[in-house]
Protein backbone atom coordinates (compact mmCIF):
# COMPACT_ATOMS: atom_id res chain seq x y z
CA UNK A 1 0.00 0.00 0.00
CA UNK A 2 1.35 3.51 -0.75
CA UNK A 3 1.94 6.43 1.33
CA UNK A 4 -1.28 7.78 -0.30
CA UNK A 5 -3.46 4.96 0.46
CA UNK A 6 -2.41 4.60 3.79
CA UNK A 7 -3.00 8.14 4.19
CA UNK A 8 -6.87 7.78 3.29
CA UNK A 9 -6.82 5.07 5.63
CA UNK A 10 -5.09 6.82 8.64
CA UNK A 11 -7.62 10.21 7.49
CA UNK A 12 -11.28 8.28 7.08
CA UNK A 13 -10.96 6.58 10.51
CA UNK A 14 -9.76 10.63 12.44
CA UNK A 15 -12.56 11.52 10.39
CA UNK A 16 -15.05 8.42 11.13
CA UNK A 17 -17.33 10.13 13.43
CA UNK A 18 -17.12 13.91 11.75
CA UNK A 19 -20.94 14.70 11.48
CA UNK A 20 -20.17 18.77 10.39
CA UNK A 21 -19.68 18.77 7.18
CA UNK A 22 -16.52 18.67 7.43
CA UNK A 23 -16.13 14.87 6.88
CA UNK A 24 -14.15 12.20 5.01
CA UNK A 25 -16.48 12.72 1.78
CA UNK A 26 -15.41 16.12 2.19
CA UNK A 27 -11.37 15.29 2.47
CA UNK A 28 -12.19 12.62 -0.42
CA UNK A 29 -14.07 15.67 -2.75
CA UNK A 30 -11.16 17.65 -1.57
CA UNK A 31 -8.37 15.40 -2.58
CA UNK A 32 -10.04 15.19 -6.32
CA UNK A 33 -10.69 18.76 -6.72
CA UNK A 34 -6.62 19.00 -5.86
CA UNK A 35 -6.03 16.62 -8.19
CA UNK A 36 -7.71 18.23 -10.78
CA UNK A 37 -6.46 21.53 -10.00
CA UNK A 38 -3.04 20.57 -10.04
CA UNK A 39 -3.09 18.85 -13.49
CA UNK A 40 -4.10 22.03 -15.14
CA UNK A 41 -1.10 24.12 -14.03
CA UNK A 42 1.84 24.76 -15.85
CA UNK A 43 4.53 24.67 -13.18
CA UNK A 44 6.49 21.50 -11.30
CA UNK A 45 4.04 21.03 -8.42
CA UNK A 46 4.63 18.05 -6.14
CA UNK A 47 1.71 16.09 -6.83
CA UNK A 48 2.51 13.69 -3.76
CA UNK A 49 2.09 16.90 -1.28
CA UNK A 50 -0.87 18.58 -2.96
CA UNK A 51 -2.44 15.12 -2.38
CA UNK A 52 -1.48 14.49 0.77
CA UNK A 53 -2.03 18.45 2.05
CA UNK A 54 -6.03 17.91 1.16
CA UNK A 55 -6.08 14.20 2.97
CA UNK A 56 -5.01 16.35 5.78
CA UNK A 57 -6.01 19.71 5.62
CA UNK A 58 -8.97 18.84 8.23
CA UNK A 59 -7.67 16.61 10.59
CA UNK A 60 -7.28 17.95 14.20
CA UNK A 61 -9.31 21.11 13.08
CA UNK A 62 -9.10 24.17 15.09
CA UNK A 63 -12.73 24.34 15.11
CA UNK A 64 -12.90 21.86 17.37
CA UNK A 65 -10.23 22.71 20.19
CA UNK A 66 -6.87 21.75 18.34
CA UNK A 67 -3.99 23.82 17.93
CA UNK A 68 -1.32 24.20 14.65
CA UNK A 69 1.02 22.29 17.06
CA UNK A 70 -1.80 19.09 17.38
CA UNK A 71 -1.96 19.04 13.58
CA UNK A 72 1.79 19.53 13.28
CA UNK A 73 2.50 16.72 15.86
CA UNK A 74 0.06 14.45 14.51
CA UNK A 75 0.99 14.66 10.79
CA UNK A 76 4.61 14.13 11.93
CA UNK A 77 3.82 11.47 13.13
CA UNK A 78 2.20 9.36 10.38
CA UNK A 79 4.40 10.56 8.05
CA UNK A 80 7.74 10.02 10.02
CA UNK A 81 9.24 6.63 9.10
CA UNK A 82 8.03 6.99 5.32
CA UNK A 83 9.64 7.58 2.16
CA UNK A 84 9.19 11.33 2.32
CA UNK A 85 11.87 13.41 2.97
CA UNK A 86 12.09 16.07 6.27
CA UNK A 87 11.00 19.19 3.45
CA UNK A 88 8.10 17.52 1.80
CA UNK A 89 6.52 16.53 5.70
CA UNK A 90 7.27 19.90 6.66
CA UNK A 91 5.45 21.30 3.25
CA UNK A 92 2.54 18.96 4.02
CA UNK A 93 2.37 20.57 7.29
CA UNK A 94 2.57 23.54 6.58
CA UNK A 95 -0.44 22.97 3.76
CA UNK A 96 -2.63 21.55 6.58
CA UNK A 97 -1.95 24.60 8.60
CA UNK A 98 -2.78 27.32 6.03
CA UNK A 99 -5.51 26.10 4.33
CA UNK A 100 -8.36 27.79 6.09
CA UNK A 101 -10.55 30.52 5.36
CA UNK A 102 -10.52 32.20 8.82
CA UNK A 103 -6.31 32.54 9.05
CA UNK A 104 -6.23 34.61 5.88
CA UNK A 105 -3.01 33.67 5.46
CA UNK A 106 -0.98 34.52 2.08
CA UNK A 107 -0.12 31.21 1.26
CA UNK A 108 3.78 31.22 -0.14
CA UNK A 109 3.74 27.54 -2.41
CA UNK A 110 1.54 26.43 -5.56
CA UNK A 111 0.69 23.24 -3.45
CA UNK A 112 -0.51 25.15 -0.77
CA UNK A 113 -2.91 27.67 -3.35
CA UNK A 114 -3.76 24.88 -4.86
CA UNK A 115 -5.03 22.63 -1.76
CA UNK A 116 -6.49 26.49 -0.38
CA UNK A 117 -8.54 26.51 -4.00
CA UNK A 118 -9.65 22.77 -3.64
CA UNK A 119 -11.14 22.93 -0.15
CA UNK A 120 -12.55 26.64 -1.04
CA UNK A 121 -14.22 24.92 -4.11
CA UNK A 122 -16.11 22.59 -1.65
CA UNK A 123 -17.50 25.13 0.06
CA UNK A 124 -19.32 26.39 -3.25
CA UNK A 125 -22.29 25.48 -5.37
CA UNK A 126 -24.58 22.40 -4.14
CA UNK A 127 -22.56 20.63 -2.12
CA UNK A 128 -21.48 24.00 -0.29
CA UNK A 129 -25.29 24.52 0.06
CA UNK A 130 -25.21 21.37 1.89
CA UNK A 131 -22.35 21.68 4.37
CA UNK A 132 -23.56 25.04 5.03
CA UNK A 133 -27.00 23.98 6.55
CA UNK A 134 -25.11 21.03 7.93
CA UNK A 135 -23.01 22.54 9.55
CA UNK A 136 -25.61 25.37 11.35
CA UNK A 137 -27.25 22.19 12.33
CA UNK A 138 -24.68 20.28 14.02
CA UNK A 139 -24.17 23.49 16.19
CA UNK A 140 -28.28 24.09 16.36
CA UNK A 141 -27.91 27.44 14.55
CA UNK A 142 -31.30 28.79 13.04
CA UNK A 143 -31.95 28.46 8.69
CA UNK A 144 -33.32 32.46 8.73
CA UNK A 145 -33.47 35.11 11.32
CA UNK A 146 -32.92 38.66 10.05
CA UNK A 147 -32.63 39.94 13.20
CA UNK A 148 -29.76 37.88 13.78
CA UNK A 149 -25.98 37.75 11.83
CA UNK A 150 -25.63 33.92 13.56
CA UNK A 151 -27.83 32.09 11.54
CA UNK A 152 -27.26 29.41 8.54
CA UNK A 153 -28.03 31.99 5.83
CA UNK A 154 -25.75 34.35 7.14
CA UNK A 155 -23.15 32.21 6.75
CA UNK A 156 -23.38 33.07 2.57
CA UNK A 157 -22.40 36.82 3.24
CA UNK A 158 -19.64 36.11 5.86
CA UNK A 159 -17.96 33.43 3.79
CA UNK A 160 -19.24 31.60 1.34
CA UNK A 161 -20.12 34.79 -1.29
CA UNK A 162 -16.07 36.09 -0.97
CA UNK A 163 -14.93 32.65 -2.11
CA UNK A 164 -14.76 33.43 -5.38
CA UNK A 165 -12.64 36.60 -5.54
CA UNK A 166 -10.16 34.44 -2.63
CA UNK A 167 -9.12 31.70 -5.53
CA UNK A 168 -5.16 31.47 -6.11
CA UNK A 169 -5.23 29.35 -9.67
CA UNK A 170 -7.32 29.97 -12.49
CA UNK A 171 -8.93 26.60 -13.08
CA UNK A 172 -10.18 27.64 -9.42
CA UNK A 173 -11.14 30.28 -10.18
CA UNK A 174 -13.06 28.99 -13.29
CA UNK A 175 -14.63 26.49 -11.60
CA UNK A 176 -15.72 28.92 -8.13
CA UNK A 177 -17.51 30.96 -10.63
CA UNK A 178 -19.92 28.53 -11.84
CA UNK A 179 -20.35 27.51 -7.91
CA UNK A 180 -20.60 31.09 -7.43
CA UNK A 181 -23.49 31.87 -9.47
CA UNK A 182 -25.68 28.27 -8.51
CA UNK A 183 -25.41 29.98 -4.63
CA UNK A 184 -26.68 33.09 -6.08
CA UNK A 185 -29.57 31.83 -7.76
CA UNK A 186 -30.44 29.53 -4.54
CA UNK A 187 -30.42 32.77 -1.96
CA UNK A 188 -32.64 34.51 -4.65
CA UNK A 189 -35.59 31.70 -4.69
CA UNK A 190 -34.65 31.14 -0.95
CA UNK A 191 -35.83 35.15 -0.13
CA UNK A 192 -38.66 34.76 -2.82
CA UNK A 193 -40.24 31.91 -1.02
CA UNK A 194 -39.57 33.24 2.10
CA UNK A 195 -41.58 36.57 1.29
CA UNK A 196 -44.63 34.23 0.91
CA UNK A 197 -44.65 33.63 4.21
CA UNK A 198 -43.55 36.83 6.39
Amino acid sequence: MNIIEKTKEYVKNKLINEKTGHDWQHTLRVLENAKKIAIKEKEDIDFTVVQLGALFHDVADHKFGYSDVDRKNIVESFLLNTSLTKEQIEHVVYIANTTSFTKGIPLKTLESKIVQDADRLDALGAIGIARTFTFGGAFQREIYNPEEMNDTISHFYTKLLKLKNLMNTEEGRIEAEKRDKFMKDFLKQFYSEISTTT
